[in-house]
């Protein structure tokens, strides 16, 4: 029992380290941009862009080329550094100071409009080199899968429609299947938030349905940024959208709203 007279000292007084105090978001989205100017000699690829992504949202990205939307995702990925304004994730990390490997490290995937998968392995064993934090091809093929392993395999290949080609090369699969497993190996690394460049190009009608369907039960679990010119895919996605143009947004709403947008019909969808 303390005595009523004896000096309480404060924790830092003591001599004993104290844990630091977790930092406090600065926003409550996933992702937040605000007034993020990237310049090319002299000519704004994005100009004070703004732009807040919610954990488990997916938003489309439409709009005219030049209007921003690959800068955009390169300024995310830390592949482009911004003159101006903030990029934050999870309301506490500053991408603007970030290389593009620690940022990946963050959660945050991104998947470009060609498939970038390997080819003369099978299927099964894209994913099984997108699960493992050694990813050296050698030490990963010849290594005894756990249990763990083999299950989270089983349930992407469910996921992404692959399950009965998971013996087939890669090189074997059709251009969707091959967007699918590219897919797959970004989900194998449990993104936060996923960037995807125009996942429809080249893709059947059946394809691009069964696209849609697996975007939508990928954003169920985690954000998902759609960039695409297809509108009608945009439309079977069912989801918010935002209009660049310029650098910056035009319009954001549904695609009704964005479609009948005066000014998204002049420099965009046309009349």
């Amino acid at each position: 029992m303390t005595h009523p007279d004896a000096l309480i000292l404060p924790p830092e007084a003591t001599g004993i380290a104290q844990p630091a105090p977790a930092a406090r978001p600065v926003t409550t989205a996933l992702l937040y941009l605000d007034g993020v100017t990237v310049s090319f000699d002299g000519f704004r690829a994005l100009n004070a862009l703004s732009l807040t992504i919610g954990h488990a949202e997916m938003r489309a990205i439409i709009g005219p080329n030049g209007a921003g939307k690959t800068t955009m995702m390169d300024v995310i990925t830390g592949k482009t550094r911004p003159n101006e304004g903030d990029v934050l994730f999870e309301g506490v990390h500053d991408l603007t100071r970030l290389d593009e490997a620690a940022i990946a490290s963050l959660g945050i995937g991104r998947k470009f409009q060609t498939p970038t998968v390997f080819d003369m392995h099978s299927v099964e064993d894209n994913i099984l080199l997108a699960l493992k934090s050694d990813r050296r091809p050698f030490p990963t093929l010849f290594s005894r899968r756990t249990g763990e392993e083999r299950d989270r395999i089983d349930a992407l290949l469910a996921r992404i429609r692959l399950t009965d080609q998971r013996a087939r090369k890669a090189a074997e699969l059709s251009h969707g299947q091959k967007q699918w497993l590219e897919i797959g190996m970004l989900l194998a690394q449990e993104p936060k938030l996923l960037l995807v460049d125009e996942p429809a190009a080249g893709m059947t009608d059946r394809e691009t349905a069964d696209t849609a369907d697996l975007l939508r039960e990928i954003a169920q679990t985690r954000a998902v940024v759609v960039v695409e010119h297809d509108m009608t895919f945009v439309r079977d996605l069912g989801v918010k959208v935002t209009c660049l143009h310029e650098g910056s947004v035009l319009a954001e709403g549904s695609l009704d709203a964005v479609s009948a947008n005066e000014r998204v019909i002049d420099v965009y969808l046309g009349r």
